[in-house]
């Protein structure tokens, strides 16, 4: 049997944190800011957690 390869197009997208959580930038953060409101954006800057539903979904991607 071959190895696992990790999905390379996730593993740029997350960040494993110390604890062992997978840490995600938001999405709608690339244009037409004009639209949003500045709490939005504001909001939308701060990292994010992965949800416990994805974890072992994404984490079973990320095995290498």
């Amino acid at each position: 049997m071959p190895k696992m390869k990790s999905h390379r197009g996730l593993a740029k997208r997350v960040k494993k944190t110390g604890s062992g959580k997978l840490k995600r930038s938001h999405a709608y953060t690339s244009h037409r800011f004009h639209g949003k409101t500045q709490k939005q954006k504001r909001h939308l800057r701060k990292a994010s957690t992965v949800h416990n539903t994805d974890f072992k979904r994404i984490k079973l991607m990320l095995k290498k």
